[in-house]
């Protein structure tokens, strides 16, 4: 499963003096933990399918004529887009560079569903992500002896590498 998830939970009308009044879909994207909106046109989503169908078969999108000022046609428009975005995520192993640029996604070339940065095996979203991990630090090789002006050298170590290394020689 791709790690984006698409929702538009709202829409409204604008209106502009230069051309007839229009509607606008917020579309939350959140992505890797991190969200961000994209506010998009039906006629963008328009475009966008008319250049899908030439790479892919797309899923089906809500019809171009209906009439914009009932808001019960638009909150159905809303839930069909909504549903058209999140059918082309759940159908597509690589998302297409149009989709992820319509949506204002960075993408990266032929990033599969079990594709990550860190692995070409991940099995899950939680595995590929980046996390900080503490590191242990050695000022020297813990497993060198101690040297000889160490004031407390490290019994357990000494015995250990002297038994493996050295079972011989007599410790000092």
């Amino acid at each position: 499963m791709h790690n984006v998830r698409i929702f538009i939970p709202s829409f409204r009308s604008e209106d502009n003096p230069i051309e007839k009044g229009y509607t606008v879909f917020k579309i939350d994207v959140l992505m890797n933990g991190r969200q961000h909106t994209v506010k998009k046109r039906y006629s963008e989503f328009h475009h966008l399918h008319k250049i899908l169908k030439k790479s892919m078969t797309p899923p089906e999108i809500p019809s171009k004529h209906v009439r914009n000022w009932i808001p019960k046609v638009l909150e159905q428009r809303r839930h069909g887009l909504e549903l058209y975005l999140q059918t082309i995520i759940m159908e597509n192993e690589v998302l297409p560079k149009i989709f992820l640029d319509f949506l204002n996604i960075r993408h990266f070339p032929s990033l599969t569903k079990m594709e990550s940065c860190g692995s070409f095996e991940t099995e899950s979203e939680e595995a590929s992500k980046l996390t900080h991990q503490p590191a242990m630090l050695y000022h020297r090789d813990p497993y060198m002896l101690p040297s000889s002006h160490d004031t407390f050298s490290n019994v357990v170590v000494e015995g250990v590498i002297h038994g493996i290394f050295f079972p011989d020689l007599q410790p000092r």
